[in-house]
């Protein structure tokens, strides 16, 4: 008996889409971060990308626990001397609350090639429309 490895080519990806309306962050972000890499799948394998597309809406209404609404902070580093730059958490979601799920998603990928092409598969949206209706994507209750 060999263990089955999946081929690139024979994955069959579906497409979810995930409502982050009172959702906490941390839960819809650890379960996205899973269905992206396939890990829901019987066939999962480690080298390929087994996972499926998401969409996620109301990426706006997403809320956080204790005092993280207050305190939070995401930093960068623009690349010059003293150019590390500091925005809280109230002024991210002010300004662009879909970066707030793709940041948190992207932080539980793997970090090479194999996670940035996971990565490309998550679509995020600040209101409840989405242009994905092509694609029929299925409801997914978290």
């Amino acid at each position: 008996m060999s263990t089955f490895l999946a081929k690139h080519n024979e994955v069959e990806r579906k497409w979810y889409v995930i409502d982050a309306t009172d959702k906490v962050l941390g839960d819809v972000a650890s379960k996205v971060a899973s269905i992206l890499r396939g890990k829901n799948k019987p066939i999962f394998t480690p080298h390929v990308d087994t996972g499926d597309y998401v969409i996620i809406v109301n990426a706006e209404k997403i809320r956080v626990t204790g005092n993280k609404a207050t305190q939070k902070v995401y930093k960068h580093y623009t690349g010059y001397a003293g150019g590390l730059r500091e925005i809280p958490y109230e002024q991210v979601l002010e300004r662009h609350p879909e970066r707030i799920l793709e940041h948190a998603i992207k932080g539980m990928l793997p970090k090479n090639s194999l996670g940035r092409n996971m990565f490309r598969k998550l679509h995020v949206y600040a209101g409840p429309d989405h242009k994905h209706e092509g694609q029929q994507p299925e409801a997914l209750e978290i």
